[in-house]
């Protein structure tokens, strides 16, 4: 055989090599374009199947709550002592049941490209009023003191100032049930030039080193005998973070286990207007 047959010969049979591997990628291909229909199809499937629990699950809890309120303002008679804690059992349990709903509508809703981003002008001053507001009831009851440091020369802030404060809830509402007694501290102070840290700093248990890394994952919790008193989704965090970015920020964690907790949220001091484009589809 001749030097250009033996070419020819080899030639073919790479083409032929080449053409099999081509097949094989194609259908590779084929079958990885099969598997991610398949995900967006069972993502869009949960996300449904989370948005209509969660608006099923808000009439029966709606109609309980009004039923211990009534219940509480004694309409129909006085409470024993033991009634009332009952009834305070009662109401507890079904706003804590409540704040579960809103977490997995509120996960449905960003999972789904629904959520709306609603920037303004706002005073900090005034969002830290009614946060201090909102947590008063519960703070009086406890061993643990709330304190909101003054917010001395910051500017107004241009962003979603209902997402903000829902991060701050979740921030001190877990500082608040992981602090036994001791102090939780609410602050803000400008980094750089254009952005703002708040930071919530409590005295309670602190986190575990090996779970700071995931604890903004979904369904992360600390597990701790604190726990027994109240449980949730494991969302909260995983939110506050998914919050965080849709208006151009982040949030972190500084702890030492036994000494306490730092979460903060940084954030621009103007939401650019491309965040709220993004976060609106």
């Amino acid at each position: 055989m001749s030097d250009i047959e033996a070419l020819r010969v080899e030639n073919e049979a790479l083409r032929a090599e080449l053409d099999e591997t081509n097949q094989g990628v194609l259908a590779l291909y084929a079958e990885l374009d099969n598997q991610a229909a398949q995900l967006r199809e069972a993502s869009e499937l949960k996300s449904r199947f989370l948005s209509y629990m969660s608006h099923e699950f808000r009439t029966p809890l709606g109609s309980i709550l009004s039923m211990t309120r009534l219940l509480t303002d004694e309409m129909d008679g006085p409470l024993t002592g033991e009634q009332r804690r009952q009834v305070d059992f009662v109401a507890g349990a079904a706003r804590e049941l409540s704040d579960m709903v809103d977490d997995l509508l509120d996960l449905a809703k960003i999972e789904a490209g629904r959520i709306t981003i609603s920037p303004e002008w706002f005073e900090l001053m005034d969002l830290f009023s009614a946060l201090r507001g909102m947590f008063r009831p519960i703070v009086e009851s406890g061993q643990t003191d709330l304190v909101f440091e003054e917010p001395r020369g910051m500017p107004r802030l241009y962003t979603d100032d209902k997402k903000l404060a829902q991060i701050l809830r979740n921030f001190i509402s877990n500082a608040l049930k992981f602090t036994p007694r001791g102090e939780v501290r609410v602050s803000a102070h400008l980094q750089g030039a254009d952005r703002v840290c708040f930071s919530v700093k409590d005295t309670g248990i602190g986190v575990p080193p090996e779970l700071q890394q995931v604890i903004f994952e979904d369904f992360t919790q600390v597990d701790s005998p604190l726990q027994k008193r109240v449980r949730g989704t494991g969302l909260g965090l995983s939110l506050c973070r998914q919050f965080a970015r849709l208006l151009g920020g982040d949030v972190g964690l500084q702890s030492r286990l036994g000494q306490g907790s730092t979460f903060h949220v940084v954030l621009p001091l103007t939401l650019p207007p491309q965040e709220v484009t993004d976060a609106q589809g």
